[in-house]
Parts: C-alpha cells; sequence; structure tokens
C-alpha cells in the first residue's frame, strides 16, 4: 500500500514499522557500512564545502588526508548520485568515534556545539527512509530501508511502539515542512486506528 501526499509516494511501511535507534547496539554501523555515501542534494555539497574548516577538528587525521586527496564527496551507483566520500573499509569521511566506540557526525557534533546551523546531510538525518526520484514523472517516494545493523533498532521502537515516519518527524518536516507531517500522521491514525504519540 502507498500514501500519496503532494506528489510524495510513501511506502507503508513508515507508516506501520516501529524504530528508534539503540545506538549502544549497532554503533552507529550506518555511518560505516555500506558501498556508498551518503547522498547529497546539490544545495548541500556546497554547503558542506564551506564548513570543511568547521568540522575537520573533530575529525581523524585519515579523514582529513581523504579528503584532502579525493575530496569529501563522490559519485556513486547506476544513478550517479553524489554522496559524502568513503574510506576503503565504507566509513564516511565525515566519521569520528567517541570514548565508546560510537560513531559520531563531525557536522552534527558542531551543530549541537552552536558552530552550524546545518545538522547533517538530510538523507542521513532521514535514515532509515531513503528517497527516490523519478524526473520524468516527477514524483519522489519514500521506502524503508531494511538493514540486519538496525535490528535493534526496529525491535527497540517495538517496544516504545515509536512508528517510523514519527521517530523521523524532525527529519520529514525538515525535508517536507509540517502541513507535509500533519497529513501523514492523520492518515497514520485514520489507517490504524490508534494513537502512539
Amino acid at each position: 500500500m502507498m500514501l500519496v501526499i503532494d506528489d510524495v509516494l510513501i511506502s507503508d511501511d513508515v507508516l506501520q514499522e516501529h524504530f528508534f535507534c539503540k545506538l549502544d547496539a549497532c554503533k552507529g554501523a550506518c555511518c560505516y557500512e555500506g558501498d556508498y555515501g551518503a547522498p547529497l542534494e546539490e544545495t548541500e555539497i556546497a554547503l558542506i564545502e564551506g564548513l570543511l574548516q568547521k568540522v575537520s577538528k573533530y575529525l581523524p587525521e585519515r579523514s582529513i588526508k581523504k579528503i584532502e586527496t579525493d575530496g569529501y564527496y563522490d559519485v556513486f551507483g547506476k544513478e550517479k548520485f553524489k554522496g559524502t566520500q568513503l574510506h576503503a573499509d565504507g566509513s564516511c569521511v565525515f566519521l569520528f568515534k567517541d570514548k565508546l566506540g560510537i560513531a559520531k557526525c563531525a557536522f552534527e557534533q558542531a551543530y549541537y556545539n552552536g558552530e552550524t546551523d546545518f545538522k547533517k546531510p538530510v538523507s542521513c538525518h532521514l535514515y532509515p527512509v531513503r528517497i527516490t526520484k523519478d524526473e520524468k514523472l516527477g514524483f519522489e517516494a519514500i521506502n524503508y530501508d531494511r538493514w540486519s545493523i538496525c535490528n535493534a533498532a526496529c525491535q527497540n521502537g517495538a517496544k516504545k511502539q515509536i512508528p517510523l515516519f514519527r521517530f523521523l518527524k524532525e527529519a520529514l518536516i525538515r525535508k517536507y515542512g509540517e502541513a507535509f507531517y500533519e497529513e501523514m500522521d492523520a492518515a497514520y491514525l485514520n489507517r490504524y486506528k490508534k494513537d502512539t504519540k
């Protein structure tokens, strides 16, 4: 089943499935596993370039060298999308680890320290949701990207009874606006006849 809001197709999984990140279990694995970097919007590419100096103090030396050598983004997949640069082991170059070994984002750290108003790439903010675009037909699709590294988050979300889209409320509003999110929430309540706020 699909929900359609403003030419955006939303997979029913986004409404129905439960999710709540559990970083102590996964250690932020979505930032260091995988074959592709985090997709970047065109507006984010120039923005990130302007923030490199601010976030570099949070980065390990190998990331600074990688960015200097290969740049801060690369082109991935059949779609040839631009995404954050990766190390050979799959780690994002903007990743650093805290004392507990949990992967953290340099942009997010700078944001929480009041050094920038850019929290992180919106594709990271939205994960585990991924957005695909069909330029010819003029629509976007929001889909749940299931991955075994997020099993603990699924269990945690089920325990807390937090639907995936509500876990992603801030990110969805950032991407599509408050009215879009409220319409999604209303559709959820109408479809499932329950309220888990």
